[in-house]
């Protein structure tokens, strides 16, 4: 889906320049503090990341997206509600390493990611093992990935990745909502017109 190019993107990129998150070596000088790091890939406009970071102010929070038209409603979102714990990063997944340091990423999210059904697009999937390797360099020992999605091929798929790839799967569920996790969920957009549709919801847990 093409996105609308957005109108004072300059000014308004600069205007939220305090929010971005910018390479480093070490992640704790950038929130001035050595609190958990959480990383979305592929954040859109922000919605789950920012109620992530109100409800859980004890973690610091990345946001990614590749799409800076995008990335700046993140920013704005995150700007409004002065979130010191979120900070917003203009990237493609598979360039993370080069400004994340490694081994300081705690857990990633990847919510509702597109799911490139045809079998030739498939190493464009966010859980293929070329995104994998990269996700490795940035996460902890034991670090972990969680996975949300509406797809049922992406899903299957993601989990047969994962475990091929040295990750032991936790907390899978093919009806999140119907689930004991359901509690502690915290939705997406999509995730909340989907559910609305009836469909439902897949999840799971990669841990290294």
């Amino acid at each position: 889906m093409r996105v609308r190019k957005k109108k004072h993107g300059a000014e308004r990129l600069a205007a939220c320049e305090n929010y971005f998150f910018p390479a480093c070596e070490n992640i704790s000088e950038v929130f001035e503090n050595g609190n958990p790091v959480h990383v979305e890939i592929g954040c859109g406009k922000g919605t789950f990341v920012r109620d992530m970071a109100k409800k859980y102010p004890e973690i610091n929070f990345i946001a990614v997206e590749k799409i800076t038209d995008v990335m700046v409603c993140c920013a704005e979102k995150i700007k409004s509600e002065e979130l010191s714990n979120v900070r917003v990063l203009c990237a493609d997944a598979k360039t993370l390493a080069e400004s994340i340091p490694a081994n300081s990423v705690d857990r990633i999210y990847l919510n509702f990611s597109d799911p490139w059904p045809k079998a030739g697009h498939k190493k464009r999937r966010l859980t293929h093992k070329i995104f994998l390797d990269v996700y490795k360099q940035i996460l902890k020992a034991d670090g972990s990935i969680a996975l949300k999605t509406d797809n049922d091929s992406l899903f299957e798929f993601s989990l047969e990745e994962f475990a091929a790839n040295g990750f032991t799967l936790d907390e899978v569920s093919y009806d999140l909502h119907s689930s004991d996790f359901a509690k502690e969920n915290v939705m997406t957009e999509y995730e909340a017109n989907f559910s609305k549709q009836g469909i439902p919801i897949k999840r799971c847990v990669a841990k290294l």
